[in-house]
């Protein structure tokens, strides 16, 4: 019973799917889906299939069942008219279309030349015979005017029958065209088809010529085929647009703006020329070229008068010319002009042919400052090879005033390009283009308040820079360490903080750890400071020309000849024949840069040498001061055989740069051992050097300091001094406070401190000190000043509690922070020893007190992101400015450590108004600065000295990895930001009494590579402040004087004694005569002594002379009152207070890579790369020599190792 129901269901569905589409076939709407609607009656008269076979139905992919119900549907049936597929065809469809257009342009040029060569056929003296003689007739009748005016001229031409012909079938394809485009165009209004200039045009000049088909006499008339001009006009702006629309490119508005005036220009003189010449036909019947020449000098406003028309109707035509010109031509410009004007701020466009023919990179930045822009073009165009590059600036903001008066300069404006727009969006980046790029450079905005966001916004550019051109180079600059690892995709990446915090620390053991790499990523010729008249500017000047090279080893000159020897061996004896300082080197089949590897490491020739000079070696010319003997066959080791001198002496004199010159490079005679052991010490003879070695025995060399072993304090230390690190161990930090930081085998507490006891000024159930006298440190205290605990002041504390720092020279950290800190910052710090937060501010004497400031040696002053948005930008440092000078007033003897947020601000730090010097070092970079030096601030005291910082001199950092794309992981590794296994570290030692018999620096090259392995890079020299004035001796015996009245005399003349003695002690050679300024002082003290014997002051003038001094005096032991008596209040003892103690009469400053033969002087700070101790480690502690500490560093060897492994 169910069969034959089923098939008369099916039978009906179909019927009615039969008459439904019948029904729809009529009908142009679209087919409807009727299985819905039949749904419900199959399910009640069928019934449902058994689930075994609906499943293998499913699983068979069986459809019938389906496809008996499903209806096929047409989409987009209304498009398949006829009128509609025309309409795709010359309007809709963008290629088709622009073929049309430019049919129809070619068609009205046409016409518009088919004019021409009539009128140049045309003769108006011949009566032409076809004229209709009904119109000839009534021209008759009017005596009066055609005496003066012939209409017949002017309504009837001289047209022949061929051209006649060609204009008529130009005409009909015309009118046919434009009736079409009418239709196609119909939006249900006839009258606003038919009332548009255009078709009104179009009619004048194609219905008369259909006419005349038909009716033979009206052949000659007439026509104005010359407007067509305007229609060809329109039709290319339309056939513009839509080729633009085509290829899916665009060209500026102000490009079609002006293609717009010249086309409008051009149609008013040919419409002028061609209008006046026929109707002078009736006149004085000006040729062509003469209506063109009166229309030129007309619409210039020239008017010489030797072309005037002659009737009324051609002057009328002038008049009406004028008046549209009048009211077209203003509005084209003003147009123009305002598009000018956005053009000017937007920047314009990068054409495709340039990016493609000439090489740019792209800066992206949210907002352009001038001194932003000047480091950048001045570090980016310091190198040679990049001369021909250009710079595309992309920035949301309006061109600052400032910027655009330095983009005008020549200089900087055929290279430069300023591009308005957003790297988020693909339009503004292919105005740039980015893909084409050969770098873009995405930098951060640091004067904003919330620098997270800042942040933000640059990862938003790198994510956008990345997708929009994904093989293009990303160098970034990044603010916050956390939010480094969101552009690690990019080639190289900046953290401000993590280098900050840093380079900050190691200021601290280091000094002026930030002037020596600023001087080193900074690009310079070493030419600054050569005219001056001070010996320490000139070899300060010439030594900060020194930065960092690389060349592979069978390329070098300098380290080709070390092939097969050991590290340390080259990195001297480089030094000694060439002046260069090889300082790394990178394995051909390893990517790691390793700083000072060793003498385990075996130089081959793949590798890649790393090392500091002048120049680089590409740019050296060798000039030989003796010719050199044939003796390749010899071995290096020669060298030290020879009973004279080297076979080999050379200097480099750079292409451009300053040489060095090796001068005297003959050893005296009584050194001429000193590269031989001594057995029994020789007499008097100074201690000798011993040679390094090719292939050193590296298991008995350990990092050691100038001569004696302190690389760890745990072998030879008594009861007392193992007390202060014995709890301490050696291990990873558990906590990070972002992520990717790198990991650093660090000085640890064996268990992590209560948040409690990291409170300095607070006691607790486990400490009750409340102040730093009370914890009783053994060293000087490290305070660091800052707003907020961010994750980058962790960068400050893991250099200086890193596993190569000998314990017991830790010095305690002191965090005196605005805001307390977070615990997730403390839970970061808590497994460091020493190191305690306080929240106080630098501006509050009691919180300085309590801190314990007296007790420090170091204060570091970290910018303040809350001051950074000032109104004026540069008074963002006033705040910290003042605060720093008032603590150099109350704390003389303290080291204070500055961050700037602008390198201007600098002159400013310890300011004296009545200082001649300091006022001699502003002209001296005031002439810098002219000359274009890009490091004019170097010779400001602060910043020689190391006392001042700002972040936004590494920005030169970021920009020179573009052509040394080494930079960043060697400051890295330099600042201990990365630990590399087997690379080296930088620390520092002083030069004392014991180590003057050294002599040269080049000597001690020697003696460090030949005892510890230790490769020198830098001088930190401190000398006697030699003042040039007599202002600035009042100030010294304002130092100098005593409180008793009576002595005052006595104590001036020690003081001159002292410093004559000073001033002869740290000159740096022999002859006084080198130093202008010296012996100008010399003449001006003996001047005031003669005076003084002839004429002996009166008892009146040594009264107010020594008033002035106790007024002065007084000052200071007011500010002396102050901080004791605040102590007293607190609680605190007085007797660590020394108010006298203070740097101001000494200067300080940093020589990269002196010669050899540079005089080492007392307390000098030399900077060393030490290699790595874990490196050094013997691998058999009992194949080493017999010695007393033999056990304790097999054990220390070991506890490193298993730790190093975690």
């Amino acid at each position: 019973m169910s069969h034959p129901r089923r098939s008369s269901s099916s039978h009906g569905d179909r019927s009615s799917t039969e008459t439904l589409q019948k029904n729809n076939s009529s009908n142009s709407g679209v087919i409807l889906d009727i299985s819905a609607l039949k749904m419900a009656e199959v399910d009640t008269e069928v019934p449902p299939l058994p689930p075994r076979y609906r499943f293998r139905d499913l699983l068979l992919g069986d459809q019938t069942f389906q496809n008996d119900d499903r209806v096929q549907v047409e989409f987009y049936v209304n498009e398949n008219t006829f009128k509609e597929r025309l309409k795709l065809f010359f309007i809709k469809n963008q290629r088709s279309s622009l073929r049309i257009r430019l049919f129809n342009f070619s068609l009205k040029i046409l016409t518009c030349a088919l004019y021409i060569l009539r009128v140049s056929l045309d003769n108006p003296q011949v009566v032409n015979s076809n004229t209709c003689a009904t119109c000839r007739n009534n021209s008759g009748t009017n005596t009066t005017e055609s005496a003066e005016i012939n209409w017949e001229l002017i309504f009837w031409v001289n047209r022949p029958v061929p051209l006649w012909a060609i204009q008529v079938t130009v005409a009909l394809i015309s009118f046919l065209e434009t009736m079409l485009i009418t239709y196609l165009s119909y939006k249900g209004n006839i009258w606003e088809q038919i009332f548009q200039i255009s078709f009104i045009l179009e009619m004048i000049n194609t219905v008369p010529f259909i006419i005349t088909i038909f009716w033979d006499p009206l052949r000659n008339i007439f026509v104005p085929v010359f407007l067509n001009c305007w229609l060809a006009k329109g039709a290319l702006e339309n056939m513009i647009n839509d080729f633009h629309r085509a290829i899916q490119r665009t060209h500026s508005a102000m490009f079609n703006q002006v293609f717009i005036l010249i086309c409008t220009l051009l149609c008013l003189v040919f419409t002028g020329a061609c209008g006046i010449q026929h109707l002078e036909r009736a006149g004085k019947h000006l040729s062509l070229f003469d209506s063109f020449y009166f229309c030129i000098v007309t619409f210039s406003t020239v008017g010489y008068g030797d072309v005037t028309p002659q009737i009324w109707p051609s002057k009328l035509l002038v008049v009406i010319l004028i008046c549209v010109a009048l009211v077209v031509l203003p509005l084209q410009f003003e147009e123009l002009a305002y598009l000018w004007m956005e053009s000017q701020k937007l920047g314009g466009n990068y054409s495709r042919h340039r990016a493609q023919t000439e090489k740019h990179v792209v800066l992206c930045v949210s907002s352009l400052k001038i001194d932003l822009l000047m480091d950048f073009l001045n570090e980016f165009y310091a190198h040679p090879r990049l001369q021909d590059y250009y710079v595309v600036i992309l920035c949301p903001t309006e061109i600052d005033i400032q910027v655009r008066r330095i983009l005008q300069i020549p200089l900087w404006s055929q290279r430069v390009i300023y591009l308005q727009g957003s790297a988020l969006k693909d339009q503004d980046l292919m105005r740039a283009k980015m893909d084409d790029a050969e770098a873009c450079f995405i930098l951060s905005s640091r004067n904003e308040v919330d620098r997270t966001a800042a942040d933000h916004q640059t990862i938003l550019r790198a994510w956008a820079a990345k997708d929009f051109a994904p093989n293009c180079p990303l160098y970034v600059q990044i603010l916050k360490p956390e939010n480094k690892f969101h552009v690690k995709f990019a080639d190289h990446v900046v953290c401000e903080e993590e280098f900050k915090y840093a380079m900050l620390a190691l200021n601290c053991v280091c000094p002026a750890t930030s002037t020596l790499v600023t001087l080193l990523v900074h690009t310079s010729r070493g030419q600054e400071g050569q005219l001056s008249p001070e010996q320490w500017q000139r070899t300060y000047g010439r030594c900060s020309g020194n930065e960092v090279y690389h060349i592979r080893l069978c390329d070098s000159k300098f380290f080709g000849e070390y092939d097969g020897k050991s590290f340390t061996y080259a990195s001297f004896h480089a030094h000694k024949k060439y002046g260069v300082c090889l300082i790394g080197v990178k394995r051909e089949d390893n990517k790691s840069i390793l700083l000072n590897p060793g003498p385990r490491h075996i130089m081959a020739a793949p590798d890649t040498c790393y090392y500091i000079n002048i120049t680089k070696e590409e740019n050296s010319a060798f000039i030989f001061k003796q010719e050199e003997k044939h003796n390749k066959g010899l071995p290096v080791t020669g060298l030290y055989d020879a009973p004279s001198r080297l076979p080999v002496h050379s200097i480099i004199a750079s292409m451009g740069t300053v040489a060095i010159d090796l001068q005297n490079p003959d050893p005296p005679e009584e050194s001429s051992k000193l590269t031989l052991p001594t057995e029994n010490g020789a007499g008097s003879r100074r201690p000798s050097i011993a040679p390094v070695l090719e292939i050193a025995d590296s298991s008995a060399i350990l990092p050691c300091d100038l001569l004696s072993d302190q690389s760890e304090d745990e072998t030879n230390q008594s009861d007392e001094e193992g007390s202060v690190g014995s709890d301490f161990v050696k291990g990873y930090p558990p906590n990070s406070p972002y992520i990717g930081s790198s990991p650093t085998l660090c000085h640890l507490l064996p268990q992590k401190a209560p948040f409690c006891c990291l409170r300095l000024d607070k006691g607790c159930t486990h400490s009750s000190f409340e102040d730093a006298k009370a914890y009783g440190f053994k060293n000087k205290l490290i305070i660091v000043s800052a707003e907020t605990a961010g994750n980058g002041l962790y960068n400050f504390i893991v250099p200086l509690r890193a596993y190569y720092r000998p314990r017991k020279e830790l010095n305690p950290i002191v965090l005196l922070l605005d805001n307390p800190p977070d615990n997730h910052f403390l839970e970061a710090i808590c497994c460091f020893p020493m190191v305690y937060f306080m929240a106080g501010t630098i501006d509050n004497l009691d919180n300085l007190l309590q801190c314990g400031i007296i007790y420090a040696d170091n204060l570091v002053v970290v910018d303040k992101e809350s001051t950074m948005s000032a109104e004026e930008d540069y008074m963002a440092d006033a705040k910290t400015i003042v605060n720093v000078q008032t603590m150099f007033r109350l704390f003389p003897s303290l080291s204070i450590i500055t961050e700037l947020t602008h390198p201007s601000n600098m002159r400013f730090m310890q300011f004296r108004a009545k200082d001649c010097y300091s006022l001699a070092l502003s002209k001296l970079e005031k002439i810098e600065r002219d000359k274009g030096s890009n490091l004019a601030f170097m010779f400001r005291l602060p910043f020689a000295a190391g006392r001042v910082f700002s972040i936004s001199m590494l920005d030169t950092l970021l920009y020179q990895s573009f052509v040394k794309d080494y930079m960043i992981a060697i400051a890295r590794l330099l600042l201990g930001l990365d630990t590399t296994p087997g690379s080296g570290y930088l620390c520092a030692m002083k030069i004392t009494e014991e180590d003057l018999w050294i002599r040269t620096y080049g000597r001690l090259f020697q003696k460090l590579c030949s005892s510890s392995a230790e490769i020198p890079i830098g001088i930190y020299r401190t000398e006697s402040h030699m003042f040039s004035t007599s202002e600035c001796k009042d100030s010294y015996v304002q130092s100098q004087v005593s409180i008793n009245v009576e002595q005052g005399m006595e104590h001036r003349e020690r003081g001159e004694s002292w410093k004559e003695k000073t001033a002869h002690r740290n000159s740096t050679t022999s002859d006084q005569s080198e130093h202008p300024l010296l012996r100008k002082k010399s003449m001006q003290w003996a001047r005031r002594l003669s005076r003084k014997a002839n004429k002996p002051s009166s008892r009146a003038e040594r009264i107010s002379q020594q008033r002035l001094n106790l007024y002065r005096r007084s000052e200071r032991q007011e500010l002396s009152e102050l901080v004791k008596n605040r102590m007293k209040h607190l609680g605190l003892p007085t007797v660590g207070y020394d108010e006298m103690n203070d740097h101001q009469n000494t200067l300080s400053y940093v020589l990269i890579n002196p010669p050899p033969d540079t005089m080492l002087e007392l307390n000098d700070i030399v900077y060393i790369i030490r290699s790595d101790p874990l490196a050094h480690m013997p691998e058999d502690s009992q194949g080493g020599q017999a010695r007393p500490t033999t056990k304790n560093q097999q054990e220390f060897g070991t506890e490193t190792r298993d730790e190093t492994h975690l």
